[in-house]
């Protein structure tokens, strides 16, 4: 086992900077900080969506895995040339939404995020997850970094969506589906 954190403050970034996973100093807001930053952000919703009680274990399940994913693909974009994401992390995804929306009935009009806590916060994962893969490629255009990750989060933000479908059932809620110039007159 590594390092472990015994102390939590170390006034070194008091200045403005950070340290990158191998010992580079960077701004705090450098494109790589911003983008494994947004990245953490999306894990701690999907740990809300954990925290909401009766969640079926195959969500838990999937979900939980996912965070560990996210920790890795942090841990990716922190180390400039390191790659940890795979063809594999990938694939994993593409299967469990395909099984998770096999079950759903299609869809014909955008929905609204909503349907219950769980999936509300399932949405709020989806958009946290879409600016991290906005912020990843912002990144990209700077700086090496592998595809991978750009297209992890791309599923992600597709399962999330499903997830939220799903939860939505789960939590007997219904969703909401947009109607067009609603407010119009």
């Amino acid at each position: 086992m590594g390092n472990r954190l015994t102390k939590i403050y170390t006034r070194t970034g008091d200045d403005g900077s950070t340290g990158l996973g191998d010992g580079t100093r960077v701004p705090k807001d450098d494109a790589r900080v911003e983008a494994y930053g947004t990245v953490d952000e999306c894990n701690s919703c999907i740990g809300v969506v954990l925290a909401v009680p009766y969640l079926p274990a195959a969500v838990r399940e999937v979900l939980t895995g996912v965070q560990h994913d996210l920790f890795d693909l942090g841990g990716e974009l922190c180390i400039p040339g390191f790659r940890a994401i795979t063809e594999a992390h990938v694939t994993r995804l593409e299967e469990q939404l395909d099984a998770f929306n096999a079950n759903l009935p299609p869809l014909k009009d955008f929905i609204l995020p909503g349907g219950g806590p769980s999936a509300a916060a399932c949405h709020v994962a989806r958009t946290v997850c879409r600016r991290a893969e906005r912020r990843v490629w912002t990144l990209a255009r700077q700086e090496d970094v592998g595809p991978l990750p750009l297209t992890y989060l791309n599923r992600l933000s597709d399962l999330l969506f499903v997830l939220a479908r799903v939860l939505a059932r789960h939590e007997n809620g219904s969703e909401v589906l947009w109607k067009k110039n609603r407010g119009a007159s």
